[in-house]
């Protein structure tokens, strides 16, 4: 499958149908106060860099973003419709977002996910996150695993 992977406004219709998709399936295995997905609002704000994967018909068929705060970056709205799955967008859209994390000058990159999410954490686990506490305004939550990674010259003295 031909993809393309760009910035993106996430209010573009076709996108927001795919924010909903992402938001129906995270409903549909966590409770609401389990579920920690940026709003439309929030995934426009001058620190977030929400990227879409396009196939070569322009569809939009997956997501992603980084949210930089002070000394991390943390990977939110990773989601891929299910009959694009297996072909290499999440890896693209993670080393795309990677990337952006340094240009922006960070080196940390965290993330939240669910522990029912098995397929997201075997590619955040292969692609090097490791699992960690908490941070920033996150508590314990027994259904949320929190994941790191170390990026750049950070990763290579780790």
């Amino acid at each position: 499958m031909q993809f393309h992977i760009a910035l993106e406004d996430p209010a573009k219709p076709d996108v927001i149908a795919l924010l909903e998709a992402g938001d129906a399936y995270g409903a549909s295995l966590y409770p609401a106060e389990s579920n920690h997905f940026l709003p439309l609002d929030a995934l426009r704000a001058p620190n977030v860099r929400f990227v879409v994967a396009r196939d070569g018909q322009g569809t939009a068929v997956a997501t992603g973003a980084i949210a930089l705060s002070d000394g991390f970056a943390e990977l939110k709205r990773m989601w891929v419709v299910p009959e694009a799955r297996g072909k290499g967008i999440s890896k693209a859209i993670l080393a795309d977002l990677e990337a952006r994390v340094l240009d922006a000058g960070h080196s940390v990159l965290r993330l939240e996910t669910g522990i029912d999410s098995h397929e997201a954490m075997a590619l955040y686990e292969r692609k090097g996150f490791v699992r960690r506490g908490p941070f920033g305004d996150y508590r314990e939550d027994p259904l949320s695993v929190f994941m790191e990674k170390q990026l750049g010259a950070a990763a290579e003295t780790a």
